[in-house]
């Protein structure tokens, strides 16, 4: 057994370890990575794409193991976060949020020498949307979690936030510095923000100029993006040209006004979509993404906050498996399309003038599934085919402003037949449409409406998954037959 003095040793220099790593972490630009995709590209893959593009931190929506085993190592600094799904459980059983933090934090940190830094409690949990579903469990989640971590003597090293839509507070004078929290959250929000100050945590938003495009069209577009906007909004001296950082500073004044100047901000995604809406395109996203990374490479700042934002790009890669209720774009904010491929130049916070794309990405074979030149437009069969092959494929960028606008009938049923296709991985079964459908090896892409042909599945994440699954079910097994083993004796 080891002594007093030997554990109290080995204690004071895990805390110097820990609080060393603390003080060191990385200013650069983030990016957060979904895995919401039917052909996810190996993690090591996209870890490697990473690195090649100089992204030192990503924010992760949960604590996928295939994907935290691939950042050991790596340099990368984590923000892992717990799904809505969860809060229940973690909010009513310290064990539950104990246990979270053994499995998905203490265990890589030491282990696998993830560089973990921040646990996202939730995801937008206030979100209008979601009708007070999590407004009485995100807050004893978030305690919970942050009591789990002070236990596990993470707490110097980990600090906890909750990624907020930027709905939770809202300008009572159109200008920034009127800006307050929302009147039916208010108490709660402020019992957060408390929170998290006392453990020094930051304050996490997500910021998006899109939607207010999206959802008013007579928002000026041009306000939305960061080469100047005229006329500007004064707020009392302060210049506004672009709507993000009217947003940021409203978080600001909300802060001010309830007593958290100096509390810290993260941006936890920020981006635009190229598809799905006759405003998600290539070009849009282009313009706002460089003029954001310009501002923070610059480390301009806002006129209340100036000085580097700590942000998160939303998002790396395509996801083909999100869902679409908020809109059709939801699937396309990627700054890569779904294989790893870059959708346009950027100049990064690296210097570098472009993207690397993802290496040595693997396809199906170059064939498509199309329309039969038999069949007729006006086969009774067409409608059900095609509502079917949408509904378990992905037709977003079918529709008006989007990249395949300008297919006519018969190539719009072809696209969607060989979206289908395409997910299902070629099978040949997955172009038996009845009497409507073939198989071709001449690629049918138009303009800028490529039809997909997928990449190979990832046996390597299947594979690692399986073993990971293994592993813990093994280690589950071993503490019991030692538990056992303990009764007999």
């Amino acid at each position: 057994m080891e002594s007093w003095k030997s554990v109290a040793v080995r204690g004071f220099f895990l805390v110097l370890l820990l609080s060393s790593a603390a003080v060191s972490s990385v200013f650069g630009i983030g990016v957060n990575w979904g895995t919401q995709s039917t052909h996810p590209l190996p993690p090591a893959t996209v870890v490697k794409m990473l690195k090649d593009n100089g992204i030192q931190k990503v924010k992760l929506f949960d604590a996928d193991p295939v994907v935290l085993n691939a950042l050991g190592k790596s340099g990368i600094e984590v923000m892992v976060g717990i799904p809505n799904d969860l809060l229940y459980s973690l909010a009513n059983s310290i064990q539950a949020a104990e246990n979270w933090v053994a499995k998905n934090l203490s265990s890589y940190i030491s282990a696998g020498s993830v560089d973990i830094r921040y646990v996202a409690v939730g995801n937008e949990p206030f979100l209008k949307t979601f009708n007070g579903s999590f407004l009485g469990t995100t807050f004893p989640a978030l305690q919970n979690v942050q009591a789990a971590i002070v236990k596990a003597g993470l707490s110097n090293r980990v600090k906890v936030t909750v990624p907020m839509n930027a709905d939770v507070y809202q300008s009572l004078t159109t200008v920034p510095s009127g800006g307050d929290f929302r009147s039916d959250i208010h108490d709660l929000m402020l019992s957060i923000v408390k929170f998290l100050s006392d453990s020094a945590s930051p304050f996490t938003v997500n910021i998006y100029p899109f939607i207010s495009l999206y959802e008013d069209p007579n928002f000026p577009i041009d306000f939305a993006f960061f080469d100047g906007f005229s006329p500007s909004l004064n707020d009392n001296g302060r210049v506004y040209d672009n709507v993000f950082i009217a947003n940021y500073d409203t978080l600001v004044s909300s802060l001010q006004k309830n007593g958290f100047s100096n509390m810290s901000i993260i941006v936890g995604e920020i981006g635009w979509p190229t598809d799905g809406d006759r405003n998600a395109d290539l070009q849009y996203a282009k313009r706002f993404n460089q003029g954001f990374l310009s501002r923070f490479i610059s480390g301009q700042g806002t006129p209340m906050r100036p000085g580097p934002i700590d942000a998160y790009l939303f998002s790396l890669i395509d996801e083909d498996a999100k869902s679409i209720l908020p809109g059709n774009f939801e699937r396309h904010w990627g700054l890569f399309y779904y294989d790893g491929r870059p959708k346009y130049m950027l100049q990064m916070a690296n210097g570098s003038n472009g993207l690397v794309a993802a290496s040595n990405v693997k396809y199906l074979s170059k064939q498509w599934c199309v329309m039969a030149p038999s069949a007729s437009i006006d086969d009774p069969q067409i409608a059900p085919s095609v509502s079917y092959a949408c509904e378990n494929g992905d037709c977003t960028s079918l529709g008006f402003g989007t990249s395949c606008a300008a297919l006519d009938t018969r190539q719009n049923i072809s696209y969607a037949f060989n979206s289908y296709y395409q997910i299902k991985n070629q099978l040949q079964s997955a172009c038996k449409f009845p009497h409507l459908s073939v198989i071709t090896t001449q690629d049918p892409s138009v303009g800028s409406c490529r039809f997909t042909v997928m990449t190979q599945p990832s046996e390597v994440a299947v594979n690692e998954r399986s073993s990971e699954a293994l592993r813990r079910q093994s280690a589950g097994l071993l503490l019991f037959l030692c538990l056992f083993i303990v009764a007999v004796l």
